[in-house]
């Protein structure tokens, strides 16, 4: 409780550039923090999701009945069974119009590339600013600090006797800044550097099924043509 209303203080004794600067650092803290459980929810259902359809898939289930379960829920679709459904419906549109073997799989698998890049771009959204809210946090709480400091050293000019108790809570609500922005950084720079491997991770997983799918359709082909 202590703590709290001497922050409360420092925080109303300050000038107003400094309560400017803290405010904004809380903001930003909120912000990551709001940004930090939204993109683990939406990258825990993207491994959750896949996983289910990789089971599915491999269980020895008809690609043309798995395709047409996909197509009743395609406006919902997204990961592993996003990149199955564009990338066999690409193939069946192909088939159908009498394409090349060769010209049938190099559509199939350019389709899927292009659901791999949009799944990726889903899932990387809003890390960037992650990036920059730790990048910058620091630099603006020191920012504060100095100009803080910079005030408590004019004032302390202005007067015949300096001392301890003068200075100390100038320079204590300048460090405030400085705190502040550790505080919204460091979450901010621990989650970005998770979230960017994980979506590595599930970008090689989605790569290796996309792959594996092609070498399926390119032996259903071969077999029927022979």
């Amino acid at each position: 409780m202590h703590a709290e209303i001497s922050f409360l203080g420092l925080f109303l004794q300050a000038s107003l550039l400094v309560k400017l600067v803290m405010l904004l650092l809380m903001g930003m803290s909120i912000l990551s923090w709001a940004m930090i459980l939204n993109r683990r929810k939406i990258l825990t259902t993207a491994r959750t999701d896949s996983a289910q359809f990789e089971d599915k898939f491999w269980s020895g289930a008809d690609l043309s009945r798995l395709y047409h379960e996909s197509n009743a829920r395609r406006d919902n679709l997204a990961g592993m069974e996003q990149i199955f459904y564009a990338g066999f419906k690409e193939f069946v549109r192909l088939q159908k119009q009498g394409r090349s073997q060769e010209s049938m799989l190099e559509g199939t698998y350019r389709t899927m590339r292009v659901a791999l890049s949009r799944e990726v771009d889903r899932l990387e959204t809003n890390l960037s600013m992650l990036a920059t809210i730790g990048s910058i946090s620091p630099y603006i709480g020191l920012f504060g600090t100095v100009w803080g400091i910079m005030n408590a050293f004019i004032a302390l000019a202005e007067v015949q006797q300096a001392t301890l108790s003068m200075v100390a809570p100038g320079i204590a609500e300048a460090l405030i800044a400085t705190a502040l922005g550790l505080f919204a950084a460091i979450p901010a720079v621990i989650a970005y550097n998770r979230f960017s491997y994980q979506v590595e991770r599930q970008e090689n997983h989605l790569a290796n099924f996309m792959d594996e799918f092609s070498t399926i359709l390119n032996r259903q082909v071969a077999a029927g043509g022979n």
